[in-house]
């Protein structure tokens, strides 16, 4: 298992719901696709984003707990923010605990819906519990919990 999160963090490296805010996006070329079979409507581009954080090793069982029971308000506001295919992989490297997240953003104005999520009380109610289980790493931006990622490569 252990080796297995770290590949996935290392071939994936490119969002927890913190990581929605201030994750990396991929700017390539040819990283925007048509997303055809969405039932969302705002845009017909998946963009792609993937982050990091730091796990502190005694919030590890929590934060899998919290995860593994996620609160379906959550999980509306995520869809409602035009989120889609959003995962967050542990790896532990070099003896420290990272979180990996990655998603795809269907809408059409990011900043719009991550200020919607922003101001959404229960979603503030869960990052409460889940971000005093992370470490922010270095080079993150102030006011961001996780730090973005540079997608370097994409295939479909």
């Amino acid at each position: 298992m252990k080796q297995r999160a770290a590949q996935v963090l290392a071939v994936g490296t490119a969002l927890m719901l913190g990581a929605v805010i201030g994750c990396g996006q991929s700017d390539h070329e040819g990283d925007r696709e048509t997303q055809a079979d969405s039932d969302d409507e705002p845009t017909d581009t998946v963009t792609r984003y993937g982050s990091v954080v730091g796990l502190k090793p005694e919030k590890k069982d929590e934060y899998i707990k919290l995860h593994a029971e996620t609160w379906p308000e959550i999980l509306d506001m995520v869809a409602k923010c035009n989120i889609r295919n959003y995962s967050i992989y542990l790896a532990e490297l070099e003896g420290k605990l990272y979180l990996f997240s990655y998603f795809e953003y269907i809408g059409s104005d990011l900043e719009a819906d991550m200020q919607l999520m922003k101001d959404d009380p229960k979603t503030n109610e869960w990052w409460a519990l889940t971000d005093p289980c992370q470490t922010r790493l270095p080079g993150t931006p102030e006011g961001d919990q996780w730090l973005g990622l540079e997608e370097v490569f994409h295939t479909d």
